[in-house]
């Protein structure tokens, strides 16, 4: 039996090193601790081209990838056991050996507005300044309101809040998930409707990704697997993955399962919102994968294909 396959004394974490990444990997450090209590968990800290480049948009530097690429890298050397991700960074595809091998529960996925005069989004002032590195969220935006300026926002959450305190912006807009996680929730305006700002795909899930030989790490984490949330990211995904997209590409979907009826909201958009391309399908939650490329085929046929290829051909 190889090394890999048998038991461990300790394991490594891989996470990148932000406030918010640490957060949500030593709250899974401590879930597998809890089903292995003899097993060491480690993490090892890992910069990501995504932290390394932040004054640049992340669809002009390619954005498949920017946050998981070099962490996959050494799960693939064997450097690290495991990684921790945010499931919205992580590219339809993965590398040929990896594989998520664990989905926990889903934190709230809609998207936040933080205002600094404490204005509503449907009451912002004309013309006002609204930060976000999102291409999904600007478009969605920008339909709702086209008199708003939206500006790129990089960088993690203490410096986009810092740089709207600093009244850089007049409002950002960011995932409510990583304000749960980070215990600041009470530093959201509002929260966005879908209806009005629909979720990146895997908003609000965590990913956590290992080499497919683990057979020992595999039966670990299975154990924290959550279904639903798999389930509804599971369809997610395969829309992302049929329409080869990006993670900062104006797409979005957000699933929801009820009982075993599954629920699959997807749109595509042009960059300033002008068109907007949004469909629903539903299922069973067995039909998952198979309703999410079924979505995404609806949408490209609709003229979601051209609104890709204008994207891609710009970036």
């Amino acid at each position: 039996m190889s090394i890999q396959n048998s038991q461990r004394s300790t394991l490594v974490l891989g996470t990148r090193g932000s406030k918010l990444a640490l957060c949500q990997s030593e709250w899974f450090q401590s879930k597998v601790q809890e089903v292995v209590p003899e097993v060491r968990v480690v993490l090892k800290k890992i910069q990501t081209s995504g932290d390394k480049i932040v004054d640049v948009p992340l669809a002009k530097i390619g954005g498949k990838g920017l946050f998981v690429k070099e962490i996959e890298d050494a799960l693939l050397a064997g450097e690290i056991d495991f990684a921790v991700h945010s499931m919205k960074d992580v590219p339809a595809q993965l590398p040929e050996g990896l594989d998520i091998l664990c989905v926990p529960p889903r934190e709230d996925a809609r998207d936040a507005l933080i205002s600094r005069e404490g204005y509503a989004f449907s009451a912002l002032p004309l013309g006002a300044t609204i930060g976000t590195a999102s291409l999904r969220r600007q478009a969605q935006l920008l339909r709702a309101r086209p008199d708003l300026k939206i500006v790129m926002l990089r960088g993690n959450l203490d410096t986009r809040l810092r740089k709207l305190k600093e009244g850089q912006f007049d409002a950002i807009v960011l995932a409510a998930a990583g304000l749960h996680r980070l215990g600041w929730a009470q530093t959201i305006t509002e929260y966005l409707p879908p209806i009005l700002s629909l979720p990146a795909i895997g908003q609000g899930a965590l990913g956590i990704e290992g080499r497919t030989s683990d057979a020992f790490v595999r039966s670990v984490l299975s154990r924290l697997t959550h279904q639903q949330t798999h389930t509804t990211v599971t369809a997610e995904r395969a829309f992302l993955y049929r329409l080869e997209g990006g993670c900062q590409v104006p797409i979005a979907a957000h699933a929801t399962l009820s009982g075993e009826q599954l629920v699959l909201d997807g749109l595509v958009a042009t960059v300033d919102g002008k068109t907007i391309l949004r469909e629903q399908i539903e299922g069973t939650g067995q039909q998952a994968h198979a309703l999410g490329v079924q979505l995404a085929e609806r949408l490209l046929t609709r003229g979601g294909d051209k609104i890709l290829r204008e994207i891609y051909g710009s970036a």
